[in-house]
Parts: C-alpha cells; structure tokens; sequence
C-alpha cells in the first residue's frame, strides 16, 4: 500500500480524511491506491526486470540490443527502447 501511514492511524481511530489533509493528499488517492496497490504498469515493469536480470546474469557486459533480442526469445513483450 502506497499510504503505510494513513492505514495505521485509521485503524487507530484517526480519521482518514484529517490524517490525508495533513500528509497533503486526498482521501481518494488513498482509497484508490487500496484497491490497486500495484499497478498493471508497475507489475509489467517488475516482470521485464525480472527478465532482464535472469537473461544478464551471465554476462553483465551484454548492451540492450542483445537483451530486448533475448527478452523476445524469452516471451516477454518489450521493445529496444525500455530495455
């Protein structure tokens, strides 16, 4: 959760929206991000890491043209540019 610090004073029986005006942001940031608390970007970019590393693990020398080439061969969705 992206508010640690709001969830912990409500369940203190701080009011969620006193605790968000004086952290300055709003209340509906919080209970979206409660929801969601990964977004599908953020979960995408974790895999492709996750990828990236596995595939650089031999040779941390290798450039991006080669790991966007071996991330293709591994399945993963990434063109050069956000390699």
């Amino acid at each position: 959760m992206t508010y640690p610090l709001v969830r912990d004073l409500a369940a203190g029986g701080f009011p969620v929206r006193l605790a968000c005006g004086v952290l300055g942001f709003s209340p509906q940031a919080f209970y979206a991000g409660g929801r969601q608390p990964v977004g599908d970007r953020e979960l995408e970019d974790a895999c492709v890491i996750n990828a990236l590393i596995d595939a650089q693990g031999d040779d941390p020398a290798f450039g991006y043209r080669f790991l966007a080439d071996e991330l293709e061969r591994a399945g993963v969705d990434a063109g050069e540019r956000r390699v």
